[in-house]
């Protein structure tokens, strides 16, 4: 929907923008993130024509936007930023009708559109319709900021750090708030911020740029989780993926090379494995390495006959995660089922690991000992 085609911006001779190429298609949330002067605002603030490229191409559907009426671009975009830009002498409902009145929509449409904008923020329609901007609160001007930005229902959506200067609380639900109308209505949402954790809660993808350059864009669980160079680590936090425990999967912290047996063992056999690998079960895959049932030493002390075969006496009941699951499935897996350990498998529940309650606290404690060691 959005794209940029080798962007550079440079001013007095100083590269503000580096070659910038990218895509952001429709209904994506991308939050633009990295240090002071990285160029982050001024790529969001290209898109509405507030900067012109030094070179190359922005285009918007396949529309290159140099073509576009600057002044009806902007009024189908919505547009947020921190200060809110609520004009003083106006009421919240002339504040939020703006746009239409200009456009000529009628009084009566107008009314209804604040009204349910009013409501989807959060306000009471008659408790705030008739106030002025210097009676609300920053983190109710903000909520009128965001009703304003949705009134002639644009396509895009614009937003310049606008909650960096709210109190925590106020914060993370305005976070809610977005989040909620960009699943519900799909809009297609650009987010400046600086702040990793607002990034990680919000984004479908992140853009972090350094020097005018992007250095990544990808989507959160691959930025933690393979972060491309040494500063995107360092910028995110080595540690940061252990606050969002949803992104960590299976397959990044699962025994990888579990110890496992053919069906067509004999007992006496599987009792040597299990001897030799210090474990007191085996899990029992076929020629294929699909997961077929497990069998314990319990198992084993109630058959007399060791001359039995593994696939005579094995469970073939199976409890399993895919390891593409989180580590939180997992573990309410666990605590469901009240279980010791339970197999990893892929899409065609061939078995690739293995996690266990131990193996789980030895990674949380390693990793809670390298948090404590930073600090």
């Amino acid at each position: 929907m959005i794209e940029f085609r080798n962007v550079n911006k440079i001013i007095d001779g100083r590269t503000i923008l580096n070659n910038l190429n990218f895509t952001i298609n429709k209904g994506e949330l991308i939050v633009f993130i990295g240090p002071s002067g990285c160029g982050k605002t001024t790529t969001l603030k290209m898109i509405n024509k507030l900067i012109t490229p030094t070179s190359g191409q922005i285009l918007i559907n396949g529309n290159k936007i140099e073509t576009e009426d600057t002044i009806q671009l902007r009024r189908n975009m919505g547009y947020v930023i921190q200060q809110t830009g609520l004009f003083p002498h106006m009421t919240i409902k002339e504040n939020i009708g703006l746009i239409p009145s200009i456009q000529k929509v009628p009084e009566d449409k107008i009314n209804d559109k604040v009204v349910e904008l009013l409501n989807l923020v959060g306000l009471n329609p008659d408790d705030y319709m008739n106030k002025y901007p210097s009676e609300l609160s920053g983190g109710q001007q903000q909520r009128i900021g965001i009703a304003r930005a949705l009134v002639m229902n644009p396509e895009v959506i614009l937003m310049d750090e606008p909650f960096s200067a709210l109190d925590p609380i106020t914060r993370n639900q305005l976070q809610d708030e977005i989040f909620n109308i960009q699943q519900t209505f799909k809009k297609t949402i650009i987010f400046v911020t600086h702040d990793m954790d607002e990034a990680l809660k919000l984004a479908d993808r992140i853009c972090i740029m350094n020097k005018g350059s992007i250095v990544q864009f990808d989507t959160p669980a691959e930025i933690l989780q393979n972060p491309a160079n040494d500063f995107v680590r360092e910028f995110v936090g080595k540690n940061r993926i252990w606050a969002q425990p949803e992104l960590i999967k299976v397959k990044d912290i699962m025994i990888k090379n579990p110890v496992k047996s053919s069906p067509n063992r004999t007992i006496i056999q599987a009792i040597g494995i299990m001897h030799s690998n210090h474990v007191d079960s085996l899990l029992i895959v076929n020629e294929s390495n699909h997961l077929i049932g497990f069998i314990t030493l319990k198992q084993i002390r109630r058959n007399l006959d060791r001359s039995e075969k593994v696939s005579d006496i094995m469970e073939r009941e199976l409890i399993t995660v895919n390891e593409e699951e989180s580590i939180v499935q997992v573990l309410k897996k666990i605590k469901k089922e009240d279980i010791g350990y339970v197999p990893v498998v892929d899409d065609e529940f061939k078995l690739t690991g293995l996690i266990t309650k131990s193996s789980l606290l030895t990674i949380l404690s390693n990793q809670f000992l390298d948090v404590e060691a930073d600090i």
